[in-house]
């Protein structure tokens, strides 16, 4: 039997772990590791990590783990409170300063959003203060874009997706629109509110034992897209929500926050399919040039 190189303690542990991942043929996979196993026992070693503590770690993750279904992403939910979602978000949407901010995905966004004509509602059931929203798709330099697809989506008027409320109908509050020639988007919704994320798993239980609070402020989700751009997902946060400043996921820019404003306009209201007086909040959306057609200078 051939005797071990040397043993397994404190001191060898990371070049004996680093060692044997040398075979790796992947170089990606090989440099994550080479930065991920140096810094994992670096912490153990800080905190003198106990096993009791570590054994508590890994029930934690495993609890995040079976708690996480279809409907629920418990995973992005310790990804967004840890602040991480927002950080990769940060490193790989680096924006000009002429351009609508990114911000988190998070963990409702659902795929097959109905595509909607123009003004169409997405509110389903009619429950909420109606809302209408409006505003153009433009370029970095403020060029209409048009055939920008708008994928939409937000909570109901107490707080809630439609996948977390079996009272809603399915593709509640969500929607899919497309900019014509002069980038001009408008549909009509309820005022979205602010609302916990879910916290009776052990993400809760984290902020909770941290003496953080789940909220989030009332928003918009917006996912814009357009062929020769950078796909956009940002959110248009309401102003004077008191969770602005503490979003449990840290998603709040303040170049997303928008008034909600009453309007008498009573030819407004008519050309939009609402009542006067009515809540409007009017935001553009600005989309970067993918970075090859910036190189070769946007085109007109």
């Amino acid at each position: 039997m051939r005797a071990l190189d040397r043993d397994f303690t404190e001191e060898t542990a990371t070049d004996i772990v680093l060692g044997r991942n040398e075979a790796c043929s992947l170089p990606r996979l090989t440099q994550i590791m080479a930065v991920l196993v140096p810094h994992l026992h670096a912490v153990v070693r800080e905190l003198d990590l106990t096993s009791a503590e570590w054994m508590a770690a890994i029930a934690f993750l495993t609890a995040t783990g079976q708690i996480s279904s279809d409907r629920r992403q418990e995973f992005i939910l310790l990804s967004d409170t840890l602040g991480v979602s927002m950080l990769v978000d940060a490193i790989n949407n680096r924006k000009l300063d002429d351009v609508t901010p990114s911000t988190v995905l998070g963990p409702f966004h659902v795929d097959g959003a109905p595509e909607m004509d123009m003004g169409g509602t997405i509110s389903l059931d009619g429950r909420g203060e109606p809302l209408l929203v409006e505003g153009r798709v433009l370029d970095e330099r403020g060029v209409p874009i048009e055939g920008a697809v708008l994928d939409i989506w937000q909570t109901s008027e107490d707080g809630f997706y439609d996948t977390q409320d079996p009272s809603q109908p399915d593709m509640n509050l969500r929607g899919v629109f497309r900019t014509g020639a002069d980038g001009h988007f408008w549909f009509r919704t309820i005022v979205p509110a602010s609302y916990p994320i879910p916290n009776d798993g052990p993400v809760g239980k984290m902020l909770a034992a941290l003496g953080r609070h789940p909220m989030r402020p009332a928003h918009i989700h917006f996912i814009v897209s357009a062929q020769g751009y950078d796909a956009l997902t940002t959110h248009v946060f309401l102003a004077g929500d008191p969770y602005l400043s503490s979003d449990a996921v840290f998603g709040v820019k303040e170049a997303l926050i928008r008034d909600v404003l009453t309007s008498t306009d009573a030819e407004r209201a008519a050309a939009r399919g609402m009542q006067a007086p009515f809540k409007y909040l009017d935001t553009d959306i600005r989309l970067q040039h993918e970075a090859a057609t910036l190189s070769q200078g946007p085109q007109e």
